[in-house]
């Protein structure tokens, strides 16, 4: 029985075919969107990949860079075969190729989906990325006179002040590390050295955040040094007393930010996933009336168009059957490392002559 069986006239497949061929230059344009979304995504990506674990998560990008420029290719030809079937006899020209279209074509629609649910479930590698780049830029943050590091002080400067944000997971980051350069100590002051001596791991360790780190919407002048120090300035109390630096984590920030960012553009490719198989379920009917069509012989009649010819169960049944049986036809029998050809038995015997004749003599020279 046929899965959701419906009756088509002429001029209902005529209209369906025109709608489809509407459809498909629709969804070329989609395919479109979706290829600039990923191309956004990868930019807004790589414009802070050094704050990022290296190549974490490109493949969202470029997943939704694929679809975008498949989905152009398919639903082009798609409005194509659409638009030729109009004419039932130019439709025997796309007869044999509109079957593997379909599946070809539903299969995509399945990486559409993966792409728009990678969008949502990217969160947890992107914080893991985030954690990473975030911690090693920080600890670069002092070595502006070292090639290929000299930029992370600019670049996590932006990055605080433009998203409102300090340290790490907060401003107390600032404080296990050692950002300022060994250039700008003086080694004999000696609360220098005793500094760095009281350290492990010989670095100059501070109760201090950089600038960037300031809030510039508090009206007190900006607390960046000595900020556990209550007796260092006045009328203060750094646990009870709001901040007047960013409070929230440039993790988070970050975070919150790219997740904004990927979690609207995987509602449109759920969109235009669900625009996809409508597309695709409108071409399979199309496909099956014209093929009943061709049976009838007569192109003005009425005929029947379906997802499936048989049930759900039956359809897996036989494509499983085929499966087996283009298996079994492969098979060879190599049992005991043997030809196979030797257990091949025969029906007839080779013809040799007659049996029992006399050897022929042979003369000898006198």
């Amino acid at each position: 029985m046929a899965v959701l069986r419906v009756k088509f006239t002429k001029t209902k497949r005529d209209k369906l075919a025109q709608v489809l061929w509407i459809l498909n230059w629709v969804s070329v344009v989609t395919g479109a969107i979706l290829f600039s979304l990923g191309l956004f995504l990868k930019v807004e990506i790589n414009r802070r990949e050094e704050l990022m674990a290296e190549g974490a998560i490109q493949y969202v990008p470029n997943m939704l860079i694929a679809v975008g420029l498949i989905a152009c290719v398919i639903n082009f030809l798609g409005g194509k075969i659409c638009y030729d079937c109009v004419d039932t006899t130019k439709f025997l020209r796309w007869k044999l190729i509109m079957l593997p279209y379909i599946i070809f074509t539903f299969f995509f629609t399945f990486c559409v989906l993966v792409g728009a649910l990678m969008c949502y479930s990217m969160r947890g590698e992107l914080e893991d990325s985030l954690n990473v780049g975030l911690t090693q830029a920080m600890r670069f943050y002092k070595d502006t006179d070292i090639p290929g590091r000299c930029f992370l002080k600019r670049t996590v400067d932006l990055l605080q002040i433009e998203f409102h944000c300090c340290g790490n997971n907060d401003y107390k980051d600032w404080f296990q590390i050692q950002w300022i350069s060994n250039r700008y100590l003086d080694r004999s002051r000696k609360e220098v050295l005793d500094r760095l001596r009281s350290n492990v791991e010989g670095k100059y360790l501070m109760d201090r955040v950089p600038f960037s780190c300031c809030n510039i919407n508090s009206p007190r002048p900006c607390i960046q040094h000595q900020i556990t120090n209550n007796s260092a300035h006045f009328n203060y109390e750094h646990q009870t007393e709001e901040l007047n630096l960013w409070m929230k984590g440039c993790r988070q920030a970050l975070l919150d930010y790219y997740t904004h960012i990927t979690h609207s553009i995987g509602l449109t490719v759920l969109i235009a996933w669900l625009f996809e198989l409508s597309v695709l379920t409108g071409v399979r009917y199309l496909q099956t009336s014209l093929e009943n069509v061709l049976k009838h012989g007569d192109p003005n009649s009425e005929s029947d168009g379906w997802l499936l010819e048989n049930s759900f169960i039956e359809t897996a049944r036989t494509n499983l059957n085929i499966i087996k049986s283009l298996g079994k036809s492969n098979q060879i029998d190599t049992a005991n490392n043997r030809d196979p050809n030797i257990n091949v038995s025969s029906t007839s015997k080779a013809h040799y002559g007659p049996d029992n004749v006399p050897p022929k003599q042979i003369p000898e020279d006198s």
